[in-house]
């Protein structure tokens, strides 16, 4: 099995909150598709990082999918679509395997 992490921001790069739709109709995508999905979006996790003698903060919301098999240019072509849809350089997916217990 494999675990799909997306990362999306909770809020747009000129400081407000993406509205709650469209995380819902990213939620009914990937429950469509993948039957199922684990959100964190309660208490969102917070991302850091460096530009140049500055430290960067982002609130995220992670939705979690579990699939059998990998369809890069799938994850590929739904990675660029978040980026448009977030309007973001980069949305990081992560997939790891996993060992089921």
């Amino acid at each position: 099995m494999k675990l799909v992490q997306i990362f999306l921001p909770r809020y747009g790069n000129g400081g407000r909150r993406f509205p709650a739709s469209l995380f819902a109709r990213e939620r009914e995508r990937l429950i469509e598709r993948y039957g199922g999905l684990t959100a964190y979006t309660r208490a969102p996790a917070v991302g850091l990082w460096k530009d140049g003698p500055k430290i960067k903060r982002d609130e995220i919301v992670i939705f979690e999918v579990m699939i059998r098999s990998v369809d890069r240019k799938w994850w590929t072509e739904y990675r660029n679509k978040l980026c448009k849809r977030f309007r973001q350089k980069e949305v990081l997916i992560r997939i790891q395997d996993v060992k089921m217990l």
